[in-house]
């Protein structure tokens, strides 16, 4: 194949779910792997790397405790929480600042309502 060619081919990106039943077509020994292979145009590497991750994925799943599951959160929201909690935590702080200056001034400094 000439560079001209192989600059041309564009990658394809398989679905979840190609790869998966790529993974049972292969898995199964009904079809020659070579065969299935040519069928979807990938090579031995990507198949090598579509059943590490199928691998890692079931034993993921399989190490899981039953009972509830934590959801994971995004780190970008949950930074972004953590930084409106701060902002709102100064503000609260601020405004006691203020109350408390009010209270002073209006009630002579007494705490009472």
């Amino acid at each position: 194949m000439s560079v001209e060619q192989e600059e041309k081919r564009k990658r394809r990106i398989l679905s979840p779910e190609k790869k998966y039943q790529i993974f049972l077509e292969a898995h199964s020994g009904k079809i020659p792997v070579g065969e299935i292979l040519r069928h979807e145009g990938i090579y031995s590497t990507d198949l090598a790397r579509i059943r590490e991750k199928v691998r890692q994925g079931a034993l993921e799943r399989l190490a899981e405790r039953p009972g509830v599951r934590r959801k994971m959160v995004p780190w970008e929201d949950y930074e972004a929480v953590k930084r409106e909690l701060e902002e709102k935590e100064r503000a609260m702080a601020d405004m006691a600042v203020e109350l408390a200056i009010l209270r002073k001034k209006t009630n002579g400094g007494l705490w009472e309502r």
